[in-house]
């Protein structure tokens, strides 16, 4: 497999399935389809805008009608929603998936109703962008490093520290929909307690929070992310606020160990405000000149920016 710009879809369960890029210029799949993959990572669905290449992992889904970006969107969520039903013993095969059905909303005589699903996605999660702005799903990404010193972990050496050392842990202010909606859409982000999308839910004109924190839901999973923007929330957001110079790269290393943490919690034991102040959180650290452990702030920085794709952050 010779490198080059053309996407590799494989079984994957992240970076809309690309595994890859290879120089290859036969045999390729169409752009503007859908892959699903029923091995690996099963029943995991992606939009692929432009021309690939694809494992036998992968089945590609051709419509039969005009299909868009909007509509694609929606399909693969919908897609996703069906993970629950196959795992290695019950695959989502070609001949399986060729006898499936999916749910969607429909016109009077029964057919889909591909407008309204486009006009549902256009309002609810695609943000508005300024005018000279290129679009979001053309973004060329690097799979480059921005740094090629790839450091290596060893937790073994890593130290312990309190949350309430690092951070200021508050709740954010609930904005209810109805305001939201009021206001019509935006650019600053709508967080909740979903676990997909960064939290985000849509983009709104109202914005509550101050960005360049971490955000924890405390309703179901505890799951973390990092909001760079300036943002407005639903109930049961809870903020990390730094006490030390945070960066995108430091947020990324940190909330991918504060989301490892997920299994602690569930419907009877949330990630409370209460929880988190009592929480600890394993980090490589430094001697500093008192003595005394403190986190290593720049080799995280410098792990994130070794790793692929570090120039897309």
């Amino acid at each position: 497999m010779i490198d080059g710009e053309i996407p590799y879809i494989g079984a994957t369960d992240s970076n809309n399935g690309i595994t890859a890029k290879i120089s290859n210029n036969e045999y390729l799949h169409s752009a503007n389809t859908i892959t699903v993959s029923y091995n690996g990572s099963i029943a995991e669905a992606y939009y692929q805008a432009k021309q690939f290449w694809a494992t036998d992992d992968v089945n590609v889904l051709y419509p039969k009608f005009e299909m868009n970006i909007y509509s694609a969107l929606f399909l693969t969520t919908i897609i996703n929603k069906e993970k629950y039903r196959f795992n290695y013993g019950r695959k989502w095969d070609k001949e399986l998936m060729q006898n499936s059905l999916i749910k969607l909303p429909i016109k009077e005589e029964g057919n889909p109703d591909w407008q309204w699903i486009e006009d549902f996605v256009k309002k609810k999660l695609v943000p508005k962008l300024p005018d000279k702005s290129k679009s979001v799903w053309e973004k060329n990404f690097d799979t480059k490093p921005l740094s090629n010193n790839k450091l290596q972990l060893n937790t073994k050496e890593w130290k312990w520290f309190r949350y309430t050392k690092l951070f200021n842990i508050k709740g954010s202010i609930t904005t209810p929909k109805i305001e939201l909606e009021e206001s019509g859409l935006g650019l600053w982000p709508y967080v909740t307690t979903q676990a997909i999308n960064n939290g985000i839910e849509g983009f709104y004109n109202i914005k509550t929070e101050k960005g360049n924190i971490l955000t924890v839901d405390s309703a179901v999973l505890g799951f973390c992310a990092y909001q760079e923007k300036d943002f407005s929330a639903s109930d049961h957001v809870e903020e990390l606020i730094p006490k030390f110079h945070l960066t995108s790269y430091i947020a990324m290393f940190l909330t991918t160990l504060i989301n490892k943490e997920q299994y602690r919690y569930n419907y009877g034991r949330k990630c409370s405000q209460t929880k988190l102040k009592k929480s600890q959180i394993k980090l490589p650290a430094i001697l500093n000149t008192q003595g005394e452990y403190e986190p290593d702030w720049q080799w995280m920085e410098d792990y994130i920016k070794g790793l692929p794709y570090s120039g897309c952050l």
